[in-house]
C-alpha cells in the first residue's frame, strides 16, 4: 500500500505540468474510449449483476450497479461536461497590497491524492476519476466489491488513455488491497493521501470518520424530507412529492419522509395515498396520519431510517414550526424542501432548516453535481467544511496565497 500511494504522490507532480487545454484534450479522448469499449464494459457489468443476483442484493443496490449502452454514454458525456468547464487551478480568487507594500494573492491549488470509498455504482469510478484529473488531483479509488469488474474495467480504459497520452497510469488507479484491512491502512497513510471521501452506507462513514487520520469530507446518508405547507397548490404538491420519492428511490437526494400541514391534512392525505399507490409505494405514518388514511404504522425507527426504496413516511405536522422540529430531528443534512405559495413561510424554512441544500416547490432530487451544473460530483457533502453539498472541481481545490515584495523586512 504504501508503496502504491507513494507512486500516487510522485504522480500527483505531473498533474501540475498540464495546461488546462492538455487536460480537457485527455478528457475528451476518456469520454470517448469509453463509447468505443462499451460492449467490453457491459460484459464487465454482466459478471457483477451476476454475482449481485446470486448474493441477493436489493433492487435499489441492482439498480445503482446496473451498466448499459445508455448509461455508459451518460458517463461519457459527464467527461465532456467536465472537460467544458472552467479551468479550477490557478485562479486568481482574491487579491490586495498591505500596508507594506507586498502584493498578495490567493490563488486556487489542487489539495494533492484524494482517496474515494464508495459502493455499488460503477460510474462513480469515471465521475470521480474525471473530476480529480480536471483539477489537477491523484485519485486513489476504493469502489465496493460488489461492483469490482466493472470498476477495474473502467479504470483500465481511463488509465489506457493516460498511458497513450504518456502520463502515469498512477493518475488514476484502484487500490491494491480493497478488503477492510487496506481500507483503514488507507485512510490513516496522511503522508501520501490529502483527503479521504467516503460515499456509502451509514457503517462505512462512521467508520472512516472515526478511524481516519487523513481529513476526510463526509458524503452522509440522505435522509431528505418534503413539507406540504397549509399554503401549497396541492396539484404541484403531488407532483413535486412523487418525483421526489418514486423517479429514483434508490439515490441519497430521494426524499424518505413527506410532512403533511395538519391545517390541509384532511383533503390532501386521500389525494396523495392515491398518488402513491399507482407508483406502488409503500406508505407508513404516524397516529394522526392512520386516522385519515390506511397505511402501515411508522415509528422513531422508521422516520431515522434511509429506506433507498420505494417506501415512504407520512408525518402530519404543526404547521412550519412541526415540520422545522421535526426536520431538526431527523434529517441528515443533506436536502430539505418546502412546498408553499407563502414567501415569508419559505423564508422561515429556508432560514431554519440546516442543510446543504434547502428548496422552495422543486423536488430533492435535484441535488447533483450535474443539475447544479458542475458536470458531475465526487459526492453529496453534509460536512460543512470545507465542502458542503454537491462537491465538484471547485471542491477539489484549496488555495495557497502568493506574496510578492520588493525587499521588505519586518
Amino acid at each position: 500500500m504504501e508503496q502504491f500511494l507513494e507512486e500516487a504522490k510522485s504522480a500527483s507532480r505531473v498533474l501540475n505540468t498540464l495546461s488546462g487545454s492538455e487536460k480537457n484534450r485527455v478528457l475528451k479522448e476518456m469520454a470517448k474510449a469509453l463509447r468505443e469499449n462499451s460492449s467490453d464494459l457491459e460484459s464487465a457489468n454482466a459478471k457483477d449483476m451476476e454475482d449481485g443476483k446470486k448474493n441477493k442484493l436489493t433492487s435499489a443496490l441492482m439498480d445503482r450497479l446496473f451498466l448499459d449502452e445508455s448509461r455508459i454514454d451518460a458517463m461519457a458525456v459527464a467527461i465532456e461536461e467536465i472537460a467544458g468547464l472552467k479551468e479550477p487551478v490557478g485562479r486568481v480568487l482574491d487579491g490586495w497590497v498591505t500596508e507594506d507594500g507586498l502584493k498578495i494573492e490567493k490563488v486556487s491549488i489542487p489539495i494533492g491524492v484524494i482517496g474515494i470509498i464508495y459502493e455499488s455504482r460503477p460510474n462513480v469510478t469515471s465521475d470521480t476519476a474525471a473530476l480529480c484529473f480536471k483539477s489537477a488531483n491523484v485519485c486513489v479509488l476504493k469502489g465496493g466489491k460488489e461492483a469490482e469488474h466493472s470498476n477495474r474495467a473502467i479504470a483500465k480504459v481511463l488509465q489506457d488513455v493516460l498511458e497513450a497520452n504518456e502520463l502515469p497510469r498512477a493518475l488514476i488507479s484502484l487500490i491494491p488491497d480493497s478488503s477492510r484491512a487496506g481500507v483503514d491502512k488507507l485512510i490513516k497513510m496522511d503522508k501520501y493521501v490529502d483527503l479521504i471521501i467516503p460515499r456509502g452506507g451509514a457503517g462505512l462513514i462512521k467508520h472512516v470518520s472515526e478511524n481516519a487520520t487523513v481529513s476526510v469530507v463526509k458524503h452522509d446518508k440522505g435522509q431528505c424530507h418534503t413539507y406540504i405547507d397549509r399554503d401549497a397548490k396541492i396539484e404541484n404538491a403531488i407532483k413535486i412529492a412523487i418525483n421526489a420519492k418514486v423517479q429514483r428511490p434508490g439515490v441519497c437526494n430521494a426524499m424518505e419522509t413527506l410532512l403533511v400541514d395538519s391545517a390541509i391534512a384532511k383533503e390532501t392525505l386521500p389525494k396523495l395515498k392515491l398518488a402513491f399507490d399507482a407508483e406502488h409505494t409503500e406508505l407508513k405514518g404516524c397516529k394522526n396520519t392512520q386516522a385519515l388514511i390506511d397505511v402501515a404504522d411508522a415509528n422513531d425507527a422508521d422516520f431515522d431510517t434511509e429506506y433507498l426504496a420505494n417506501i415512504l413516511n407520512i408525518k402530519v405536522v404543526d404547521g412550519v414550526l412541526g415540520a422545522i422540529e421535526h426536520i431538526v430531528r431527523f434529517g441528515s443534512g443533506h436536502s430539505e424542501a418546502i412546498i408553499t405559495e407563502n414567501i415569508s413561510t419559505a423564508e422561515s424554512f429556508l432560514n431554519a432548516i440546516d442543510a446543504a441544500a434547502v428548496y422552495v416547490n422543486a423536488s430533492t432530487r435535484f441535488t447533483d453535481g450535474g443539475a447544479f451544473g458542475f458536470g458531475a460530483e465526487v459526492g453529496i457533502s453534509t460536512n460543512k467544511l470545507h465542502a458542503r453539498g454537491p462537491m465538484g472541481i471547485e471542491g477539489l481545490t484549496t488555495y495557497k496565497f502568493k506574496i510578492y515584495g520588493s525587499g521588505q523586512t519586518r
